[in-house]
């Protein structure tokens, strides 16, 4: 869990050789748990992330028991603490990685209270190779963040893409504005709260890619990608650990794609205009369905004769 900001709660009671005070709530509001998928900046918080989602301030109760604000509409609610400098082996599981986790050294949680409704419902995620349900839900959580981090230091980026394996790979649609330019965008994605600990392949194409459309995106790759100017790869960059590819597990190179067209004073390449539909494609088509639906018609009718 380094990437996640509980590991710098857990960093610091360590340091000073004490246990950490922890909620785990299960069978929450669908809000509270988009917003607790999201990976939004560390200073900023998933209750109130919930609340905008819900239009409506959310609700918690603070619990005197583990002195932490608890949500109020969770159907189980253990309470605990992290065990100071203690670690066993846990695992394997299987992820959203499609694949089993393998054991790991994992800190150590003591449930001390649970409280939970009458009749509680557990809820459960379905996750593997996509598409799984923990797809459905992850996807959107992760691409808005990002968009919104990255449109705050470029404010050419059109569009993000993450929805791929909780965003390992992310395509980025961004107006270019001199030569390098979509590299430093795809820079700025490894350096994301969510980059640092997921993005391993970032792909960046121009703003008329439609990073969502997989075969424009191929098609940006097959025709402006020169792998001797455009791929850039940075070794040794943390990732988490699930990655079953990483090694060490949580370490990995990293890979950038520039499949955009090159601007001065990046030179290499011929891209002429591009081809496009005719002008006159879309007046021929509305014509088309004019004649097909009075066809239609003039059949129906003869029909009923």
């Amino acid at each position: 869990m380094p990437a996640h900001d509980i590991a710098i709660h857990l960093q610091r009671a360590e340091e000073l050789g004490v246990d950490l005070p922890i909620a785990i709530a299960i069978g929450n509001d669908p809000m509270l748990t988009t917003a607790g998928a999201m990976p939004i900046l560390y200073d900023q918080s998933e209750y109130a992330m919930a609340a905008a989602l819900n239009g409506a301030p959310y609700p918690v109760v603070y619990s005197e028991y583990s002195g932490l604000d608890l949500p109020w509409s969770s159907e189980v609610m253990l309470e605990g603490r992290i065990l100071s400098r203690v670690r066993e082996a846990e695992g394997p599981f299987g992820e959203f990685t499609g694949h089993y986790s393998g054991g790991r050294l994992m800190p150590v949680v003591e449930i001390t209270r649970v409280s939970c409704r009458r009749r509680p419902i557990f809820e459960h995620l379905y996750l593997g190779m996509p598409w799984t349900e923990v797809d459905y839900l992850i996807g959107i959580n992760t691409c808005a963040p990002l968009y919104v981090q990255l449109k705050q230091a470029f404010p050419e980026v059109v569009a993000v893409n993450a929805l791929y394996t909780h965003g390992l790979v992310v395509i980025v649609s961004t107006r270019t504005r001199f030569g390098g330019f979509a590299k430093g965008v795809g820079m700025r994605v490894l350096t994301t709260p969510h980059g640092l600990g997921y993005a391993k392949l970032v792909i960046v194409v121009d703003e008329t890619v439609d990073p969502f459309n997989l075969p424009q995106v191929m098609w940006a790759i097959a025709t402006k990608f020169n792998p001797d100017f455009d791929l850039i790869t940075v070794p040794g960059l943390s990732v988490l650990p699930l990655d079953p590819a990483s090694q060490p597990a949580g370490i990995t190179g990293k890979v950038i794609i520039d499949a955009t067209t090159p601007k001065a004073p990046e030179t290499h390449g011929r891209f002429e205009q591009g081809l496009d539909d005719p002008i006159t494609t879309e007046a021929w088509v509305e014509k088309l369905q004019v004649l097909i639906q009075a066809a239609q018609t003039a059949q129906e009718q003869e029909e009923e004769k």
